[in-house]
């Protein structure tokens, strides 16, 4: 079978079904061109791109599957293998590393080139890569690697990734939507964005700005998003007396993201490296943030200093150092005009990292990926 050899038939496997924290995997779906099957809810999928399961539902089927035996996994296996042909994929997307090791056998038995894709947790969470032995079986059948950060990348390396197949590749923002905010116009207005989870640490957050405002009382902070950590949150505004000067509003829109950065002085992250070795990519809200012309403090944490530059774009502390991003929070606060030019500085950077360039960069990987087998198999035939 051939085909405009720039644009392979795509398949993407994604964990999660709509999730609303994974807007670069939405970005994936709805604009890299040439995807033609979307499975998704669990890293060996069980549901298509409408939540429909893949699995024939006939009460025939299921007395079949009592026969047959196997359990569940050797019929969704099978029933992804049909899938595939079906829809004549010409490379797999695995979105996370663990989607990449349950695609693994399925690619290999039917010849699609396997491009897996990790994101954070999955590079580095020991308890991940102890379960999927640090992807040993992954490393030597996927035709390419895709790290989102420097660090990611180093770790990949590490691991047993190959040099010639490993691809740096940060997510894009979409410079349209996040356009540039003036915050030294702004009130003392700052905002978090993202999940309650161990990574992101919100309550550091809180307890840096519990020091700061103490000291500033007019200084207000929004932490929007949900997670396992929200309640925690919650708990500690109320303990500390913060009713008044936090908000915790819960999921946002990106519309609401995006009005939210245009009346903030600045935005706020303090993310760390878990007990478990657990940390973060490239944030997407510090690239919107940094599109949106706002100063970014946050830690000197992973992706995070690949596109922050202290005291440029933002300022940055180390983790854990709640009084540094305390008082990195009074002076943009107390200083209109060093927040201003920290935010222009962003949005000038922020324009390297445009959607459009990073899903191009991915698009050809992909590409890349899916001609491989038909070089391969040119060149036997010579």
């Amino acid at each position: 079978m051939l085909v405009d050899e720039g644009m392979p038939r795509i398949a993407i496997i994604s964990p999660n079904h709509d999730a609303w924290s994974e807007t670069f995997i939405a970005a994936h779906i709805q604009r890299l061109p040439g995807v033609k099957l979307v499975l998704t809810d669990g890293f060996l999928p069980q549901r298509d791109a409408q939540g429909v399961s893949i699995l024939p539902s006939s009460l025939g089927h299921r007395v079949r599957r009592r026969l047959i035996g196997g359990g569940l996994d050797r019929h969704l296996r099978t029933r992804i293998r049909e899938l595939l042909i079906e829809h004549r994929i010409e490379v797999v997307l695995a979105e996370y590393g663990p989607t990449g090791m349950a695609m693994r056998e399925i690619c290999h038995s039917t010849g699609i080139p396997l491009v897996v894709h990790f994101h954070g947790v999955d590079a580095f969470h020991q308890r991940l890569l102890d379960e999927h032995d640090q992807y040993r079986a992954l490393f030597p059948q996927a035709a390419a690697i895709i790290a989102v950060s420097r660090e990611m990348e180093a770790q990949l390396l590490a691991l047993g990734s190959s040099r010639e197949r490993t691809h740096y590749n940060c997510y894009g923002i979409d410079v349209d939507r996040f356009m540039q905010a003036r915050p030294g116009k702004a009130p003392p207005q700052l905002l978090a964005v993202g999940r309650f989870a161990d990574t992101k640490a919100p309550y550091l957050t809180l307890l840096a700005f519990h020091q700061a405002w103490q000291r500033f009382p007019d200084l207000r902070l929004t932490i929007g998003g949900q997670g396992p950590l929200w309640e925690t949150c919650h708990q500690l505004v109320r303990t500390l007396g913060l009713e008044g000067a936090v908000s915790l509003p819960g999921v946002l829109t990106h519309e609401a993201v995006a009005r939210a950065m245009q009346g903030s002085r600045a935005f706020v992250q303090h993310s760390l490296i878990t007990s478990q070795s657990d940390r973060e990519g490239t944030p997407l809200a510090i690239l919107e943030a940094l599109s949106s012309g706002l100063p970014v403090i946050a830690t000197r944490h992973a992706g995070i200093a690949d596109v922050v530059r202290d005291g440029i774009n933002g300022l940055l502390c180390d983790e854990r150092d709640i009084s540094g991003m305390a008082e990195h929070m009074l002076r943009v606060a107390s200083d209109p005009k060093l927040a201003e030019r920290l935010g222009n500085a962003g949005r000038g950077d922020a324009l390297t990292y445009r959607q459009e360039d990073s899903l191009a960069r991915l698009h050809a990987i992909l590409a890349a990926a899916a001609l491989s087998p038909r070089k391969a198999a040119s060149a036997a035939r010579a």
